[in-house]
């Protein structure tokens, strides 16, 4: 039994480890693992239960201590002070009342964390605590908050269940649950996700998400929705199957299905991978891509291209489709130039033209025109025209 002298150190890993390892559950708060949350929700209880009906001896507690323990390498792993510290009979549990410290990785401390009460599992191999917890992360200033959480110190794993949030910055995310690994700053978020950015001002709901803290990136391999406001007021919406979001550059990529609907000017964007560039306010796509002008009832289509929100210049390349307006009119070509706000075009390589009223089709190296004015002009070499009576 070691000697308390409001200075309390376990060299065997005993208490003292539970009780740290207590802090280093706190301290990496991070997030729930995103495994089976269910699953571990039930595992929770059922050691929520163990821990009640454990029999504690009343010899073995002690007020206003201070914990701490060392690594293989006698570097200091973590150092906890608690109003108290009860243990078990065996040895093997303690339980701890207002716990407070530092977790230390590699000799060097890394997370502020403190709780309302804590349980210290076979010589700090997992640590549990509850109500109101805190970790303060000392490298980035990420702070997570949570009502339950598990620390498994062998693995730099926290695991968070019944409801975390994390901030840092200008950035809130929440969730159900997850996890926090303190070595790779990664942050993963389960269940009814929730994450705010305030510059630029956006919200994102999915259902798994991962933050990772250092690079300051969002990563979401869940279906997803993307929402943009100004002045509180939505102004773009975007879905997709997947998507991440650089929080420096503010760029926002959409995988599969992604769709992404802008209000000024009114266009929808669809595509399997669209990169949409917020401070730069440009959306472009490698791949084949549809924009829909709802407003004036065009559509196009192309194997890539490019949108300047700023100018409202479209820019398609490769097997470029349109269709839409008054008469009906469809233009294929190589490369499309289109102004959205005025449907003047330029197209390159290949053009034809077709309307239905008058019925007229045109055929030629380049074209030029408005859909609204319905007048085009085909030139550059053999141009065809066709009158259809």
């Amino acid at each position: 039994m070691p000697a308390i002298v409001f200075f309390f150190s376990l060299k065997s890993g005993h208490l003292t480890r539970i009780l740290l390892c207590s802090v280093l559950l706190l301290t990496t708060l991070s997030i729930l693992a995103g495994c089976n949350t269910n699953r571990a929700e039930r595992r929770l209880a059922e050691d929520a239960k163990q821990f009640e009906g454990e029999k504690f001896d009343t010899d073995l507690t002690f007020n206003s201590v201070t914990l701490e323990d060392f690594d293989k390498k006698g570097r200091l792993w973590w150092k906890v002070k608690a109003e108290q510290a009860a243990y078990s009979r065996d040895q093997k549990t303690a339980r701890v009342k207002k716990p407070s410290g530092e977790f230390y990785q590699d000799g060097k401390a890394i997370l502020k964390v403190s709780g309302d009460s804590g349980e210290v599992v076979k010589d700090g191999e997992r640590i549990f605590l509850r109500g109101n917890i805190l970790a303060t992360d000392l490298r980035d200033g990420l702070t997570l908050r949570g009502n339950e959480l598990e620390w498994q110190p062998q693995k730099d794993l926290l695991l968070i269940r019944n409801n975390v949030t994390g901030e840092r910055q200008k950035v809130t995310a929440s969730a159900k649950g997850g996890k926090y690994l303190t070595r790779q700053r990664r942050l993963e978020l389960d269940g009814k996700v929730t994450a705010n950015s305030q510059d630029p001002n956006l919200k994102f709901n999915t259902e798994r998400l991962v933050w990772l803290v250092e690079k300051d990136k969002l990563l979401g391999d869940r279906p997803l929705q993307l929402e943009r406001y100004e002045n509180k007021v939505m102004t773009d919406r975007a879905t997709a199957a997947q998507g991440e979001m650089d929080l420096k550059t503010q760029v926002v990529t959409l995988k599969q299905n992604a769709q992404l609907n802008i209000v000024d000017p009114a266009v929808q964007v669809s595509g399997n991978l669209v990169n949409w560039r917020i401070k730069e306010r440009t959306i472009a796509s490698p791949q084949p891509v549809t924009i829909n002008n709802a407003k004036d009832g065009v559509t196009l289509t192309g194997n890539q291209g490019d949108l300047n929100l700023k100018t409202k210049l479209l820019n398609l390349v490769g097997n470029v489709r349109g269709a839409g307006g008054p008469r009906q009119a469809r233009l294929t070509s190589d490369r499309l130039l289109w102004n959205i706000d005025t449907q003047q075009f330029q197209a390159d390589g290949n053009v034809t033209y077709q309307q239905a009223k008058p019925p007229l089709n045109l055929a030629g190296p380049r074209a030029s025109g408005t859909l609204k004015e319905q007048q085009v002009v085909v030139s550059g070499g053999r141009v065809v025209t066709q009158f259809v009576p």
